[in-house]
């Protein structure tokens, strides 16, 4: 609805991973750098990890852009809790060798088909917090393949931070000798947040319509914590609501109204609220601080219910002009 209400060739914010809207933030472009550095060593793990939604799938979609189809061939899984030998036909159906039969007959097929290709082979892993100990000790073994002095594969693994905690496990001790390179993403900072809102609206279209009304978006960088898939979300909501108010203006209120909306919708998740200020000690020297930290969480609560009493007023706004345009499409048909 708003895509056309405000003339844009295709949705700024979708959630799917998309290469061609890639934001080279600092973090995000050290990341890169992290994964091509790799790549140059042709052999062993690359690691890269950040919350749900960073950007780890992107970055990887836009590094798969960048490879030479005549030098690589790329398998790609997303993995579950699944065991050793599963993982392993999971890896041989990624490259297209035999899955059926005994581990011994998978693992020569996973071979033989790596060996058999001129080009390079590299295995993303997404989701690898997923994986069991087996899992990666099968993915280590594989790394040890070797074909006229070169290694045949090297692996990507992307997860969200536990996956750091589970390769420091004493267990993989091996595998952690040959990680290359490993980088974790981080949220985005208020000016980069600014810089991937603007990004994303101009790569669909956008010319300075609506604008964003100062302010709003250091309010989007606050609830989405420079997460950008928060950030997707929480804009693309923002839009809508724009849209249906006919809005040039995306305004602060407007922002903070549907980042409570969210937070009601998806019950707390996906929308992170602003920090709340610590308990303070009993001391007298922390008194002062305590003092203002109280003041400081009275006025977002008072901010917090004013934005309830918009959302709710906006939501009534809404609803009318659903019945209205629902009434005029009835009349439009009755005179048919």
């Amino acid at each position: 609805m708003y895509i056309d209400h405000y003339g844009f060739r295709e949705h700024p914010f979708q959630m799917t991973p998309d290469a061609r809207l890639f934001y080279p933030s600092s973090g995000h472009s050290r990341a890169y750098a992290h994964l091509m550095y790799g790549l140059a060593q042709r052999e062993g793990f690359i690691v890269v990890t950040g919350e749900v939604g960073a950007g780890k799938t992107t970055l990887v979609e836009r590094l798969c852009e960048e490879l030479d189809p005549q030098g690589f061939v790329v398998a790609r899984i997303v993995t579950t809790q699944v065991s050793g030998d599963d993982l392993l036909r999971l890896v041989a159906d990624a490259f297209g060798a035999p899955a059926d039969g005994d581990k011994a007959s998978v693992l020569r097929g996973v071979i033989a088909r790596l060996k058999a290709a001129d080009r390079r082979h590299l295995l993303i892993v997404d989701e690898a917090q997923a994986l069991s100990p087996a899992g990666l000790e099968e993915l280590r073994m594989l790394s040890n393949v070797t074909e006229g002095g070169r290694a045949v594969l090297q692996t990507i693994l992307l997860g969200q931070p536990q996956l750091r905690g589970l390769l420091a496990s004493p267990d993989l001790d091996q595998l952690r000798q040959r990680i290359l390179a490993s980088y974790h993403l981080g949220g985005l900072s208020r000016e980069e947040t600014h810089a991937y809102v603007e990004h994303r609206m101009r790569a669909v279209g956008w010319i300075g319509e609506p604008t964003w009304e100062e302010g709003a978006l250091d309010l989007v960088h606050r609830y989405s914590g420079g997460i950008p898939r928060r950030i997707n979300r929480l804009c693309s909501r923002v839009l809508l609501g724009g849209a249906l108010e006919q809005s040039a203006v995306l305004t602060a209120p407007m922002v903070e109204a549907t980042a409570l909306e969210l937070e009601e919708d998806l019950g707390g998740g996906g929308i992170a609220p602003p920090p709340m200020p610590r308990r303070a000690g009993l001391s007298t020297a922390m008194a002062g601080a305590a003092a203002d930290r109280l003041e400081e969480s009275i006025e977002d609560l008072t901010r917090r219910l004013d934005a309830l009493e918009r959302q709710v007023n906006r939501r009534e706004r809404t609803f009318n002009k659903m019945m209205d345009l629902l009434s005029e499409i009835s009349h439009s048909g009755g005179h048919r």
